[in-house]
């Protein structure tokens, strides 16, 4: 456990990782799909689809649908209708993933410092933590749209090691995705990977995170904290 021995900010994933967002997700794909009179798609499609952001969820969902490679004039008419309906869905029917709540607030309580680094877009990001009581966690949001390139490029976990001044080893990456694991690789950063979220359906051990998780309360122990955070 010596990696994350110096451990003072947490950079937090969201989607698959803080909450369950696919529903609303996929209901908004499913209007938008409806809307252009596409065949339908099913919540696990959309799981698969979901980690680099909602261009390319569309990208994903109109290439099913079409059953061929989409324009970039076609995506871009389709954007606007998606980002209405989700809009109307941002938060029907996401759910907070087990102990997530809990253990925010221990890590606060620690003296620990985080931020919401998410390929969603910002003005999604910032309701949704809202929606969930959760936003005054954070004292960094960076969505997917909030700076020049968002994972796995590592520049948004380069700007919050500039922003609160710390050394790699003192800033860990949690999430569910690949993006979230080779992010953090790129940014010399530690990493924790978790088992529950939106993987394209691969290992996220595979993508060689410093720890795996299967339940969120098990990053109190890696870092050495009293788990309090086990009671839903």
């Amino acid at each position: 456990m010596s990696t994350f021995s110096q451990i003072k900010a947490v950079a937090f994933d969201l989607d698959g990782t803080l909450i369950d967002s696919v529903p609303d997700l996929a209901a908004a794909t499913r209007a938008t799909l409806a809307e252009l009179n596409l065949p339908q798609c099913s919540d696990d499609l959309v799981r698969s689809w979901v980690g680099n952001g909602a261009e390319m969820l569309m990208r994903r969902a109109l290439t099913f649908a079409l059953d061929t490679e989409v324009s970039e004039e076609q995506l871009q008419n389709t954007m606007p209708r998606f980002m209405h309906f989700y809009k109307q869905n941002l938060q029907q029917h996401s759910v907070l993933y087990p102990h997530v709540e809990a253990v925010l607030a221990q890590l606060q309580q620690a003296g620990y410092q985080m931020a919401i680094v998410t390929n969603k877009p910002y003005e999604f990001t910032i309701p949704l933590l809202k929606a969930f009581n959760i936003d005054g966690y954070f004292g960094i949001v960076l969505g997917g749209d909030s700076l020049a390139k968002m994972k796995p490029d590592p520049l948004p976990l380069q700007h919050i090691l500039h922003e609160w001044q710390l050394q790699v080893e003192q800033l860990l990456m949690v999430g569910d995705s690949k993006n979230d694991i080779l992010a953090a690789k790129a940014a010399k950063v530690a990493s924790v990977g978790l088992t529950y979220g939106y993987n394209y359906g691969e290992d996220i051990g595979l993508s060689g995170p410093d720890a795996v998780c299967e339940q969120f309360s098990e990053i109190t122990a890696l870092l050495k904290l009293r788990d309090n955070a086990t009671e839903q």
